[in-house]
């Protein structure tokens, strides 16, 4: 008698028949469906939108793609090449400049652009295979969506100045070891006050009236 050998398969996770399911399992973002649906909902902060939630992870994938090589990604660098990747006001020159810099890091360009996802994946991702229902929330708090929002440039703007170093010939300038500072302050022309935009937030403004 021949022993049964055969392996009952389990079924397939229902969400990788989606795009976003698939990038989510292939890339081992472990918890990101999760996060996207908070997110939309605002579950504890303000509602992103879809256009921002595909935003956010696709810049997710980028890092995941430069961790699995062992890259230190910078903070604000996996937005950067995202924006160069992806963004259609960005020159094919500086493009082009972006895909060869990952390339020499091993990463793989056509499975990581092909990897980024539309708004539109994200809704059908949420509604269909997670079957979310998206309310409004609550009024968000507006000092601190400033906050954010200030420091999310700061660190596009670190991560853009030190890439563009990074990415110039020695032909083109020379240095040493370097190191980036952004700051950002706010000025009154009234009272005189003259402060870093944190402190001005945290003192709700300055001492006009």
């Amino acid at each position: 008698m021949t022993e049964d050998t055969s392996v009952e398969l389990a079924p397939a996770d229902p969400e990788r028949r989606s795009k976003v399911g698939r990038v989510i399992a292939e890339r081992g973002l472990d918890g990101m469906g999760e996060r996207l649906e908070r997110r939309w909902l605002g579950a504890g902060s303000e509602q992103s939108s879809l256009r921002e939630l595909a935003e956010y992870f696709n810049r997710v994938v980028v890092r995941a793609a430069m961790e699995e090589r062992g890259i230190q990604v910078l903070d604000g660098e996996d937005a950067h090449f995202c924006e160069l990747l992806t963004d259609e006001e960005v020159t094919s020159g500086t493009r082009t400049q972006a895909k060869r810099r990952l390339e020499r890091d091993g990463i793989d360009i056509d499975r990581l652009t092909d990897d980024f996802v539309s708004h539109q994946a994200i809704h059908t991702y949420l509604t269909e295979y997670r079957n979310v229902e998206r309310t409004s929330g609550d009024t968000p708090d507006r000092l601190e969506q400033g906050r954010n929002t200030v420091q999310k440039l700061r660190n596009r703007l670190h991560a853009v100045t030190e890439t563009t170093i990074s990415m110039l010939s020695e032909d083109d300038l020379s240095a040493g070891d370097i190191s980036v500072y952004v700051d950002v302050k706010v000025s009154c022309d009234e009272c005189g006050t003259q402060t870093t935009i944190g402190d001005f937030l945290d003192s709700d403004g300055c001492d006009c009236e």
